[in-house]
């Protein structure tokens, strides 16, 4: 491995940097995006049966208040639900920007990685060419070894940087798209709670 970073040239080590770097993120977001920590299948069920029950209570809503999600919106709405169901969905669009920010933490690095990876490798690339050409403007075509060294540099920089920027797009796409199913199921399940809670007290 540290032959192959070698051979590279200089700019293998901000590669190998952002692959560190890029792993280390999807990892994290693998962890932090987990449905049943953003959205919990029976949150919603809960929360109704206490509302029907009468059983709502203040320590339930701080309970609520300390989890990530979903969990920490209703809190937020159910807090603010006696001032009326305009100031509700207020509440609940301030504490849903909150968890939005949270969930896409670390997706702009992760672009920037899949952006920048490819153009490392390929100043990797002309850097090793530049020394190609320099070796056959003074020895000529004979020296082969150091040939062989500048385009192996040029090669490897463009694979590096290929091999790091792929798979931090694809998780990157992939990351963006269930940021939006959660955004829309939870979206969903706040329409659901205000409806249902004033639809209560109207009735």
């Amino acid at each position: 491995m540290l032959e192959f970073i070698k051979t590279g040239g200089v700019f293998m080590w901000p590669l190998l940097g952002c692959s560190i770097l890029a792993l280390a993120i999807i990892i994290e977001r693998f962890w932090s995006l987990r449905k049943g920590r953003v959205v919990p299948n029976g949150l919603m069920a809960d929360v109704m049966a206490r509302l029907r029950e009468d059983r709502m209570t203040v320590d339930y809503i701080r309970s609520l208040q300390s989890t990530a999600g979903l969990g920490f919106i209703f809190a937020a709405g159910l807090l603010n639900s006696k001032h009326g169901r305009q100031s509700m969905k207020e509440s609940i669009r301030e504490a849903a920007s909150h968890v939005i920010h949270e969930l896409e933490r670390f997706m702009s690095t992760l672009g920037t990685i899949a952006a920048i990876a490819p153009l490392l490798g390929l100043l990797g690339t002309v850097v090793g060419m530049i020394k190609v050409f320099s070796v056959l403007m003074e020895e000529g075509a004979g020296n082969t070894a150091l040939l062989a060294g500048g385009i192996s540099e040029a090669l490897l920089t463009t694979a590096a940087g290929l091999g790091v920027a792929i798979p931090a797009l694809i998780f990157h796409r992939y990351f963006s798209r269930r940021i939006d199913e959660l955004v829309v199921s939870m979206e969903q399940q706040c329409n659901k709670l205000v409806d249902a809670l004033h639809a209560e007290r109207t009735s």
